[in-house]
């Protein structure tokens, strides 16, 4: 009798087990998806993270220090989405590399600074001084459009974003403009004048984009459109519901109000189609 009970209880805890296994496979089951950003913003993905668990997907957020390894592991699949660059910049590079890589989602537009340990504005910057700007295509047009904007250089009418300093045509204070790699922006400002640094850079180096820029791109005109951040993924995976559901949840009102709050200007939330800013 008591062997008879035991194999009784036995069947029941299988039965069991073997209906808790049905209710997981059928949507109780955690997808990790990993997601590769530049720099620190792990405070902000801790919030996504919120938003989406209920989805049940969980984040794995890698950080890097550079803005070519998040997209080469993409494209091998070593990461599932990255999201640290421009449209225009992202376009650059799957071009240049031959990435199969695709924008899903629009976040945030940083704007581009001119920084100084030297001197308080740009109109202070002396005859003969070296300018450090980032040495990668679109970030160097994208440099000297601000350059230009600041009216320390004059740029060809037909300039091209994706263009060089071959394409200066005026400049009165005889400025040296020395392309560096953008991570090296920052750490240059000791011995140049000025550096035109990307704004995750200028996080990293312990300034602060709102307040030390002498100088910054405003972006609320259409023409910085172009430096849109996005989100990625690969294209295969372009139309991932559960990556759908992480723009989204990146778009929300809640984030858009803690970006605000937290960056006070330093990056602003931009939602807008894809299908608008994809070819830029």
């Amino acid at each position: 009798m008591k062997k008879k009970l035991i194999s009784i209880v036995g069947l029941l805890l299988i039965a069991m087990l073997a209906l808790a296994g049905c209710g997981s496979a059928t949507g109780g089951d955690t997808r990790t998806v990993k997601i590769g950003i530049n720099g620190d913003d792990a405070d902000l993905w801790r919030l996504i993270q919120q938003k989406v668990e209920k989805d049940h997907i969980k984040l794995k957020i890698i950080s890097f220090s550079d803005y070519v390894q998040p997209n080469e592991a993409l494209n091998d699949g070593s990461l599932d989405l990255n999201a640290f660059q421009t449209i225009t910049y992202m376009n650059q590079f799957k071009k240049d590399h031959n990435l199969k890589i695709s924008a899903i989602g629009s976040t945030v537009i940083a704007p581009m600074g001119i920084y100084s340990h030297k001197y308080k504005d740009v109109k202070d910057i002396p005859k003969g001084s070296t300018i450090t700007i980032p040495n990668d295509v679109t970030n160097a047009g994208r440099a000297l459009k601000l350059l230009q904007s600041a009216k320390l250089i004059k740029l060809k009418d037909d300039f091209d974003p994706k263009g060089s300093i071959e394409q200066i045509t005026e400049n009165p204070k005889n400025l040296t403009i020395k392309p560096v790699a953008a991570g090296q922006t920052a750490r240059s400002l000791d011995d140049v004048s000025a550096a035109i640094i990307n704004n995750g850079f200028a996080v990293q180096a312990g300034l602060n984009p709102g307040k030390d820029a002498l100088y910054k791109e405003d972006p609320s005109k259409k023409s910085a459109m172009p430096y849109i951040n996005v989100i990625a993924a690969q294209t295969k995976h372009k139309n991932d519901k559960d990556f759908q559901k992480i723009v989204k949840a990146y778009q929300s009102k809640e984030v858009k109000e803690y970006i605000n709050k937290r960056d006070k200007g330093a990056t602003v939330p931009v939602i807008v189609s894809i299908e608008k800013i994809k070819d830029l």
